[in-house]
């Protein structure tokens, strides 16, 4: 038995009410990162959703979802491609703004870090308001990636983040809460 098929990822996730600012539940998954097995785990699971897909480069986006996209990348032997918050990355970039369920944001990729026709899977730690996946959906587009799939550790529906890329790519959530 593949051992995420009988693994509590929801005990592993820290909650925590109010913050960054009142009213926002943070999901923390930090807690769940440190526990090898827990990690694994959920690293498995993506691999084995993944592994027939031909995946080119992951892209994960700032901050978390570069642990589980590197992790990922690697199973995949696949490049990867960080996007970044504006400003972070050294060579030329394309720059996509979002607004998050806190504030205003930008994120960018660098010029050459896709070529067009590459299979592209996108990872991050948790979709909320998609936000910033559609700015990263954006930023791979402008590159002429070919996305074959979007993946997240956790999805809060309530929020209807899937809702801004969900009819053009398949999204994939380990974890659903109804926030």
């Amino acid at each position: 038995m593949d051992l995420g098929d009988c693994m509590d990822f929801d005990s592993r996730i820290r909650k925590i009410p109010d913050y960054p600012k009142k009213g926002i539940l943070f999901y923390d998954i930090t807690t769940l990162l440190k526990d090898g097995r827990a990690f694994k785990a959920v690293v498995d699971k993506l691999e084995k959703r993944y592994d027939d897909r031909e995946v080119d480069v992951v892209v994960g986006i700032e901050s978390r979802g570069y642990m589980i996209g590197g992790a990922l990348a690697d199973r995949l032997v696949a490049g990867f491609v960080p996007v970044r918050k504006q400003g972070k990355l050294p060579a030329e970039t394309f720059r996509a703004t979002y607004t998050k369920e806190y504030g205003d944001d930008g994120l960018e990729i660098h010029k050459d870090a896709i070529q067009p026709g590459q299979k592209v899977l996108i990872v991050d730690d948790l979709l909320a308001t998609g936000g910033t996946i559609a700015a990263t959906v954006e930023l791979v587009e402008k590159l002429g990636g070919d996305i074959i799939g979007i993946c997240f550790m956790i999805e809060l529906t309530g929020l209807s983040g899937r809702s801004k890329v969900d009819s053009k790519y398949p999204i994939f959530s380990l974890i659903e809460y109804k926030e």
